[in-house]
């Protein structure tokens, strides 16, 4: 896999942890530093570890749908990125939460924006890509952009929160039209 097209799909992933780091950024009111790390740490954790689990779980039935992989690839990828431009249409505004930062509600948050990484390390698997770099690039995307997102969350609020949203589904679906025209 080239390394904008990597690149691209770390950055597409990473959106909904982006804005969820941008809402609760908005709640933070002390140790900005400290707390845009932790929630980096965990979301760029979980971003790195969701993409293996798939690829390991792919691998297994890589063989039974090698003829159609692409589209299947295609159609994961495509509707990750429509779900997010969904989710990013019927986003309010986010409540306040009292406390953004307690270990469950990270981890809730942390699997929730990782899920469809999930699908993606399937799609590497089908594709035959290996996991080493994508994990490690998709997990340092996440880990930047969503310690960058607490601090952003914390000075200007929601003002860009569903475009971004809408910007990472859009990269998703052009890299699954990119990998079907490929394969063609």
């Amino acid at each position: 896999m080239d390394p904008l097209t990597l690149l691209l799909i770390a950055f597409g992933l990473s959106m909904d942890a982006f804005a969820v780091s941008i809402s609760n950024g908005m709640t933070i009111r002390h140790q900005k530093v400290n707390n845009a790390l932790r929630i980096g740490i965990f979301f760029g954790s979980f971003q790195a570890l969701m993409p293996l689990i798939g690829w390991s779980a792919g691998l297994s039935f890589r063989e039974f749908i090698s003829g159609v992989d692409h589209w299947i690839a295609f159609v994961l990828l495509s509707f990750i990125g429509c779900k997010m431009i969904y989710e990013s249409r019927k986003m309010g505004a986010r409540e306040k939460e009292d406390k953004p930062m307690t270990l469950p509600t990270l981890l809730v948050l942390s699997i929730a924006t990782s899920i469809d990484a999930l699908a993606v390390g399937i799609s590497f698997a089908l594709l035959k890509i290996s996991i080493v770099t994508p994990i490690i690039v998709i997990g340092i995307v996440t880990f930047v952009l969503s310690s960058l997102g607490v601090l952003i969350g914390n000075r200007i609020g929601h003002l860009f929160e569903k475009k971004i949203e809408i910007l990472g589904g859009l990269i998703l679906i052009g890299i699954g039209i990119k990998i079907l025209i490929e394969h063609q």
